[in-house]
């Protein structure tokens, strides 16, 4: 009860402890316990492993505690009500938000599954973690850019058929979670308004913005966004995340130069209609392209100050919470790549040596996955929503068995439901859309949401 009184005591301050009123707003602060509540949770998670029970209530009791906060987020909606001579008569009734109704719930499921995931390596493994101070004789694997790891060592000749079709179905199954999260996250961002601060620091055109050789790939006649791409200098994560700042700040000021009829506004266009959607449209395929190929990078500056203005207590809520899932079911689908890596390396030794150019998502900062929740400013990753709409660039460079059908998802143990679950999950949240669309300035829809 005290701590309870504590977590509420910092909500209702803004998280100012000297009571002088200069503290976050509601949405923030909650937004901001429920990603400091999954840091201290799930930033110890470095092996496959159930959850330590401690931990585990932990996080149920104090996640309750902050999502009960949305069930006074209400609505009203129609209803009959028989009167007392047996007439009906139409009244206003409250119900819970219907974005809160609707992804709350999705939510906790995802957040069962994932638990429950790790849960089902509670019993004896083929494959056993080392220390990464132990001898060079007792090490196992582990990939290069994860050396504050504990290594994976597997028996001699790797894993039995038996646990690897198992590895590959706690994979399938945490897939699905990550996707579903990755869907609501990215809904409920595109949801949350453009602030005023962000637009006023937007150059007044897109030429400006994007700068002059990318203005000019973007706009020639004949346009390929992976050859685009490839000439990119996309070396180091900086660089990723400023092409990215750069396409999503012109895909809003295109947006706003289609809205703009009046030739005299500032933000009027001297390019037609018809250019500026075909700009607008391959400017959002490279957005899309971009987070496919580095699904590690931080969240942009758009996505940030979104993050950082918004009002609005139940998308501050739905953000934070599919955010935190979305990287645990990162973290978790990491460590089991990495037995499957050590696996595949002790059937085949020589695939040591056929080191590919890696990505900037290979190369976390040692506790990447504490940091990422450390504060909202400072988010996860946007991850790879193209993934979730199938996109396939580098099929070289796919998993093992990889597959993302929802037949496999019992994980373990029998939880067939969970593909009906799914399925409804993707009905609701999924709109005919693109990622871009709800930076709505007026209502112009993309040109692939139009056709």
């Amino acid at each position: 009860m005290e701590l309870m009184k504590e977590r509420f005591a910092k909500l209702l301050l803004g998280e100012d402890m000297s009571g002088g009123g200069k503290g976050v707003s509601s949405a923030v602060a909650l937004s901001n316990a429920i990603t400091n509540l999954a840091a201290s949770v799930f930033g110890e998670q470095e092996k496959l492993e159930p959850m330590a029970a401690e931990r585990k209530a932990r996080w149920k009791k104090e996640i309750d505690w902050l999502l009960s906060v949305t069930d006074y987020i209400v609505e009203f909606i129609p209803s009959q009500q028989k009167a007392k001579d047996g007439s009906n008569m139409e009244i206003m009734v409250t119900q819970q938000r219907r974005d809160l109704l609707m992804n709350i719930p999705a939510l906790r499921k995802l957040d069962v599954m994932l638990l429950g995931t790790l849960d089902n390596f509670v019993s004896e493994q083929e494959f056993k973690y080392v220390s990464k101070h132990a001898d060079d004789s007792e090490k196992g694997v582990q990939r290069n850019d994860k050396w504050w790891l504990p290594t994976v060592k597997v028996p001699p000749n790797g894993l039995s058929e038996e646990a690897r079709q198992f590895l590959q179905k706690q994979k399938e199954a945490v897939n699905q979670v990550l996707k579903a999260s990755m869907a609501i996250n990215a809904q409920i961002l595109s949801d949350m308004d453009i602030p005023d601060g962000y637009i006023e620091s937007l150059p007044k055109n897109g030429r400006s913005s994007l700068g002059e050789s990318v203005y000019r790939s973007i706009t020639v006649e004949f346009f390929d966004p992976r050859q685009f791409l490839s000439y990119m200098d996309l070396s180091t994560e900086h660089k990723v995340l400023d092409l990215k700042d750069r396409i999503e700040a012109s895909i809003v000021i295109w947006k706003r130069k289609m809205n703009q009829k009046d030739g005299k506004s500032s933000w009027g266009s001297a390019v037609s209609l018809e250019k500026r959607e075909l700009f607008e449209e391959r400017a959002e395929t490279i957005l899309l392209l971009l987070k496919q190929q580095f699904p590690g990078i931080p969240q942009s500056s758009l996505e940030i100050s979104k993050i950082q203005y918004n009002r609005d207590v139940g998308l501050a809520v739905l953000e934070s919470y599919s955010r935190v899932l979305e990287t645990l079911a990162n973290t978790v689908m990491s460590r089991i790549q990495d037995v499957l890596y050590a696996d595949s390396l002790a059937q085949d030794p020589s695939l040591a040596l056929l080191t590919r150019s890696p990505k900037l998502s290979s190369f976390p900062s040692p506790g990447e996955e504490p940091e990422r929740l450390s504060s909202t400013v400072n988010t996860p990753t946007s991850m790879t929503l193209s993934d979730f709409m199938g996109w396939n660039l580098e099929p070289a460079e796919a998993e093992i068995k990889k597959s993302h059908s929802v037949t496999n998802l019992e994980a373990d143990g029998g939880k067939v439901e969970d593909e009906k679950f799914f399925s409804k999950l993707t009905n609701i949240n999924i709109r005919k859309f693109s990622y871009m669309d709800k930076i709505d300035l007026g209502g112009v829809k993309s040109p692939t949401a139009r056709h």
